[in-house]
């Protein structure tokens, strides 16, 4: 979609369109749940949050200033909308570990998969504030201005937050 066409999708949807409003969900609606994925690592909690980001961004569609806020502004509802649901459930997330046929008997070596379990493990231990900025950087793909406009931190104080966060990873993982 061009971005004057954006602009106009989301004036009419931010007027009531549910047309206008349902093509704004077909665009943004993977992208908000795979950041929740990636943050709180709980797809029932990735997809109820997503729900209920929409329903937020119904009521306030309007106060988007424009088609290039509308990503950030969206991804941070859903991350908002998780931390809520979070402090609801009180529950520790948990890591999911899947299988595949590398794990079967005979199959590829279980330690070759052991930096994605570390690394997992140095996300685990990063607050959710952490995980949701590296989430909108590196499963989002935002650069720094949407990453500013969706945490209102400047685009060289989120640059500079990623920087410490992926030399704490580093370091972490050098640990283990």
């Amino acid at each position: 979609m061009a971005d004057n066409e954006r602009g106009d999708v989301l004036a009419s949807a931010a007027a009531g369109d549910e047309f206008a409003f349902r093509r704004i969900v077909a665009e943004h609606h993977e992208d908000m749940r795979r950041v929740c994925l990636a943050v709180f690592r709980d797809h029932a909690l990735a997809e109820e949050a997503t729900q209920a980001a929409w329903l937020v961004a119904w009521k306030k569609l309007d106060r988007v200033h424009g088609p290039e806020q509308l990503r950030p502004w969206l991804v941070s509802v859903a991350v908002n909308e998780a931390k809520g649901l979070m402090r609801k459930r009180r529950r520790r997330a948990e890591i999911e570990v899947t299988t595949d046929g590398a794990h079967e008997p005979g199959g590829g070596d279980p330690a070759s998969h052991v930096s994605s379990v570390d690394l997992r493990a140095a996300m685990a231990r990063l607050g959710p504030d952490d995980r949701s900025l590296l989430a909108m950087r590196y499963v989002a793909g935002f650069d720094s201005n949407e990453l500013s406009a969706a945490t209102g931190i400047s685009p060289s104080g989120t640059r500079s937050r990623i920087e410490r966060l992926l030399k704490r990873l580093r370091e972490d993982l050098a640990d283990a």
